[in-house]
């Protein structure tokens, strides 16, 4: 307890710098995946390479790809970049299967439906096929986001891990509690992340929430 009161302001930095580097990647990854899904539902023979090639990247090591992105893109090895352009990497090889299934997952019925009322190609998508979609792309964000939370440690391999350096810190002085304190916040994190989700999944899906009163005959 010592420790953690002597520390509290290098414990503060490497969360925030924890949280920025896992929830950065995830929505340059949403961003990047909604389109190439969209892409890959109105070109059909695209989507099986595209899941394909998700997963040939996702099975990347990421100490690996921490350590090759700087020579690829010029920057510097403790250039945040590089975590960044790593873990949105990963983000977008998950998530591009469930954008995919997510927009398959709308009725035809219902497009058509959409189509007959006026709607043009990007307000269907927007307004009807992404709204359908959300529960499935969830899934798939949640997965991501907490798998970011905990890869963004292994970046302290190369001096910029966030809460990971915590762990470095605690195996170079043979001392428990910075190890403890930077799990205790790593799972922490993550809980409060996938809550969080779980919490706008249902704000954008309010149908979701209505039930059938008891007694009620269908």
């Amino acid at each position: 307890m010592t420790w953690i009161g002597d520390n509290l302001g290098l414990i503060w930095e490497q969360l925030r710098e924890h949280l920025y580097l896992a929830i950065v990647p995830v929505i340059l990854g949403l961003i990047i995946s909604v389109p190439l899904g969209y892409v890959a539902t109105r070109y059909s023979w695209l989507a099986n390479p595209l899941i394909a090639f998700g997963g040939i990247l996702y099975s990347l090591p990421s100490i690996a790809l921490f350590i090759v992105i700087p020579a690829v893109l010029g920057t510097k090895v403790l250039s945040t970049v590089n975590i960044i352009v790593a873990l949105t990497i990963y983000t977008v090889s998950l998530l591009i299967r469930n954008v995919i299934d997510g927009l398959r997952s709308v009725p035809p019925d219902v497009r058509q439906s959409a189509i007959a009322v006026g709607y043009g190609a990007l307000h269907r998508v927007v307004a009807v096929d992404l709204p359908i979609a959300v529960p499935v792309i969830f899934t798939g964000l949640r997965v991501v986001t907490v798998a970011n939370i905990s890869m963004v440690s292994v970046g302290a391999v190369i001096g910029i891990g966030g809460l990971g350096e915590l762990f470095t810190l605690g195996f170079q002085k043979d001392f428990l509690t910075p190890v403890v304190v930077g799990v205790v916040l790593s799972l922490t994190l993550a809980l409060i992340a996938d809550l969080i989700l779980v919490s706008l999944q249902r704000i954008l899906t309010p149908w979701a929430r209505v039930a059938t009163p008891v007694g009620e005959v269908a």
